[in-house]
């Protein structure tokens, strides 16, 4: 589990649109990397419009928005699509980012157990550091949250 303070791992994923990511290609910006569990759900929907609406404010503080699911680039294409986005999506299809991570959890719903992803953002500093960790996101207010920080940075 990765944890602020530490390197973040690095990484090349396929993203929307068809092109790559890669982490470390990205520095000297800040990374706001943030997993979610699927694409075009209410919640994962209501995240990636908050991260778009906010998209410019972002850059404007130096740092580059990226969201994480094992969703297909064919499904991050047609979410991105239907909403609008203006933040990249990768697709992490083998979970082996999300195991990075530490996001791949076990998960409870209706009394039943099973492995998802759980809500977490990262924020990556211009070095590759992890600057700051939130766990088990809730979605109200998270936007905001992560770009003050990203100011402070």
């Amino acid at each position: 589990m990765i944890d602020q303070g530490q390197t973040a791992p690095d990484f090349t994923l396929p993203r929307d649109g068809g092109t790559d990511i890669t982490l470390s290609a990205l520095r000297p910006k800040a990374v706001v990397l943030y997993f979610y569990p699927k694409d075009d759900t209410s919640g994962c929907t209501v995240e990636a419009l908050d991260f778009t609406a906010q998209a410019a404010a972002f850059e404007a503080a130096g740092a580059v928005v990226i969201g994480v699911s094992k969703d297909t680039v064919a499904k991050h294409d047609k979410f991105v699509a239907k909403h609008g986005l203006g933040i990249a999506l990768v697709s992490d299809a083998d979970g082996t980012l999300c195991e990075d991570y530490g996001t791949w959890v076990e998960k409870q719903m209706y009394g039943k157990t099973y492995m998802g992803i759980e809500r977490a953002t990262f924020l990556i500093d211009g070095t590759g550091m992890v600057a700051r960790v939130w766990r088990k996101v809730k979605v109200g207010g998270h936007v905001d949250e992560v770009l003050e920080a990203v100011k402070s940075l």
